[in-house]
């Protein structure tokens, strides 16, 4: 199981074409990041994390756990949440995954 910065576990769900991984502190959901399948590709369209708890590397294990996800089930990423764009575009770590 992927984990966080903070070594939070980063759960992963899906149901349908759709999918969400997500971390949750005392029962609560405090990030989340959830695609839809197109095809082989998965849209990611939506980044969140809770105010308090921004900068503090959820939104980037997220976009990691995605993204290693990606891999082992061979599809790409169309990146359609502005944030998940921004960090593929600064790091060649995910163009392997990237569907441009």
């Amino acid at each position: 199981m992927a984990t966080t910065r903070e070594g939070d576990p980063i759960q992963h769900r899906s149901h349908g074409a759709h999918g969400e991984f997500f971390v949750e502190r005392d029962g609560r959901r405090v990030a989340e990041l959830t695609y839809s399948m197109m095809g082989e590709d998965a849209m990611v369209g939506h980044t969140w994390v809770d105010p308090k708890l921004r900068g503090g590397g959820l939104a980037p294990g997220l976009v990691d756990a995605v993204a290693e996800w990606a891999r082992s089930e061979k599809r790409r990423i169309v990146p359609v949440c502005s944030y998940v764009r921004a960090v593929f575009a600064r790091s060649p770590d995910y163009a392997d995954v990237w569907r441009r």
